[in-house]
């Protein structure tokens, strides 16, 4: 089995039916006063922001889908309308859970929208569908705020690969870069893709090398996109890889020796420079592990699930939120049998801040995303009330301040800068590192600087009537 197909087959908790759904409303009532009270004595704050399907044409079923925040302030997506045999939709959704749905696929134009998508510095959102498009093997797509969609690509199922579930992400250079699954017809593949379409592949992958990758990339500090296989490697398990952006191609870390198998979700970088990221199977108790890497490929294992009360499972990625700590999900087991919210640091030391169950939402297989409001949002595949339970969207409130974000990662002085956050109106000052910069506010979440003359890599601060709000990461500051 390739794809989604292998993940769904992990286990006969991934996808229920519509008929266990119902029956399991009643079984987990008392279950949900547990996890209420277990939830209040934390903490944290966890709150359904919207259920999926509560409306006529709603999106539904949200699988491994990234999240990114808009130039608006809001937070934008996919499902796969799997729960209502639809093509799948693209949708945003206010941190006040005042959702739109921005374009419904009809096939022709792309099916089966898995991976979500990523903000590019033109302000538009990129992403792909697995199948569909005019050769039925998957595209990839450019959409606005707005939701006027365009196809910028149809793969077909040659030296391009096919089955592109990830979104790509832009690098440094502007240029998009994502991966192929094969979807029966290869191993996969790495691609580089313009703005304005015109594709290349960097990479195909052999099997003994890899195969099967299902989750975007990451662009490293060192410049280098770093990424993984679900399959492949020496042990057909899955690997850790490096490309660079000419397609020089390396494997890091082959999995089946320790550290788990079957990398499905993405990697992130850590503050520390390290990679972060999780696998659902195999490790001391065979239900996943949590892993570090260095860029170099040494991996040091943070936790072994135990299918127990930290749950199980884990086809979301992490996300490190502005606290330095680490913040995923699984989607199977805990207290309430469908998955845990959980924090881990870079020493391992584990906690589970949610229970997930159907009535609030169960089997969460997205990667969570850290608004600069402070506030974590995520998405569940099914659960939910009053909607048949086709998943939900929720926040969790960790006390967080509020901070701000940049894109692109890097660039060099005199490069204009975008920033997204809240409370711009009225900004007094921008500084990169300490070193004060021209600004120019576009509206009260969205400004722009200029790297100025003598900075240096570091925080950028933004000096607003609210407070002074720092970025969640350094800038760096290209030579």
């Amino acid at each position: 089995m390739k794809n989604t197909e292998i993940i769904r087959s992990n286990s006969a908790h991934l996808h229920r039916t519509k008929a266990f759904r119902k029956s399991a409303l009643l079984i987990l009532v008392m279950i949900m006063l547990v996890v209420v009270a277990s939830t209040a004595a934390s903490a944290q704050v966890y709150t359904v922001l919207y259920n999926f399907g509560s409306k006529d044409g709603d999106p539904n079923g949200p699988y491994q889908s990234i999240i990114a925040q808009g130039r608006d302030g809001s937070l934008y997506s996919t499902t796969t309308d799997q729960w209502t045999g639809g093509a799948g939709e693209v949708f945003k959704i206010t941190p006040a859970g005042i959702l739109t749905v921005l374009h419904k696929f009809n096939g022709a134009d792309g099916q089966d929208p898995i991976g979500g998508v990523t903000l590019a510095t033109d302000g538009n959102f990129y992403g792909t569908t697995g199948s569909g498009g005019s050769s039925g093997y998957g595209t990839i797509f450019r959409i606005t705020p707005g939701g006027k969609l365009t196809t910028l690509y149809n793969f077909t199922a040659g030296t391009d690969g096919s089955g592109p579930y990830p979104p790509p992400v832009q690098g440094l250079d502007g240029n998009f870069y994502g991966t192929t699954s094969g979807e029966g017809k290869s191993n996969g593949s790495v691609y580089k893709i313009t703005q304005s379409g015109v594709f290349t592949t960097l990479h195909t992958f052999d099997g003994l090398h890899g195969a099967d990758p299902h989750a975007p990339l990451v662009q490293g500090t060192d410049g280098n996109f770093y990424g993984t296989t679900g399959l492949g490697g020496d042990t057909n398990t899955g690997t850790i890889f490096r490309i660079s952006s000419s397609g020089k191609f390396k494997v890091l870390l082959n999995f089946g020796h320790g550290h788990g198998r079957y990398p499905w979700a993405p990697l992130i970088q850590g503050g520390d420079g390290s990679l972060y990221g999780v696998n659902d199977f195999h490790g001391s108790n065979q239900t996943g592990v949590a892993f570090k890497t260095t860029l170099q490929g040494r991996c040091t294992s943070l936790h072994n699930f135990t299918g127990g009360r930290d749950g199980g499972n884990q086809i979301g990625g992490l996300t490190q939120a502005t606290d330095g700590n680490i913040y995923g999900t699984n989607n199977l087991d805990g207290g309430a049998g469908w998955g845990v919210l959980f924090r881990i640091d870079s020493t391992g030391a584990f906690a589970v801040l949610h229970d997930f169950d159907w009535g609030s939402g169960a089997s969460p297989q997205t990667t969570m995303l850290q608004h600069t409001n402070g506030v974590v949002y995520g998405a569940t595949d099914v659960g939910g009330t009053g909607n048949n339970g086709e998943g939900t969207f929720y926040s969790l409130d960790l006390g967080l301040g509020p901070f701000v974000s940049f894109l692109p990662a890097a660039s060099k002085v005199g490069k204009t800068i975008e920033f997204l956050g809240q409370g711009f109106t009225g900004t007094t000052g921008v500084s990169f590192n300490g070193t004060v910069a021209t600004f120019a506010v576009v509206s009260d979440t969205y400004l722009t600087a200029t790297v100025p003359a003598g900075a240096t890599s570091g925080f950028v601060t933004v000096l607003t009537p609210g407070g002074t709000l720092t970025s969640s990461k350094e800038f760096r500051v290209s030579p």
